[in-house]
């Protein structure tokens, strides 16, 4: 084992990954919409512009620039999907060990981006009948077990 993976905060790196899943659900969502618009947006040409105003100097070489340009941004998306596939594959198995009641209480508090974290403690606190402390416990037993399906000890 690397000697990295002791300094590690194996938990604020585990929250912060339960934190990525929907950018990245997202992004595999929507990429291949994205890489349709910009191979439209390469080969369309480009509308002129009326207006009795003087140009700027002519660029010959426009329409070249314009496809690398979206050569490159096609690039990026592809690259972009590539992680979030890699994520996805790393996180989906670890996400899939916790129990059911461990999703729900994950989900209640970290996935919920517009409830304030207070709110969340009270929806678990009626969702399992308990008192806001114990709500808490569980959001940390939570936490760390799946902290330890994706970093191990």
């Amino acid at each position: 084992m690397n000697i990295i993976w002791h300094y590690l905060d194996k938990r604020s790196a585990a929250i912060n990954a339960l934190k990525d899943y929907g950018s990245m659900q997202y992004i595999i969502d929507h990429t291949d919409e994205e890489i349709d618009t910009v191979h439209d947006r390469m080969s369309s040409v480009g509308s002129p512009v009326l207006s009795d105003m003087p140009k700027g100097p002519h660029n010959p070489q426009a329409n070249e620039n314009r496809i690398i340009a979206a050569i490159d941004e096609i690039d990026v998306l592809k690259e972009r999907y590539r992680q979030a596939v890699e994520y996805m594959d790393w996180f989906k198995p670890a996400w899939m060990a916790l129990s059911e009641d461990e999703r729900y209480v994950l989900q209640t508090f970290y996935w919920n981006e517009d409830e304030r974290q207070t709110d969340a403690v009270y929806d678990i606190c009626d969702h399992f009948n308990i008192e806001r402390s114990s709500a808490y416990n569980k959001k940390n037993r939570a936490v760390q077990h799946l902290a330890l399906l994706l970093y191990g000890k």
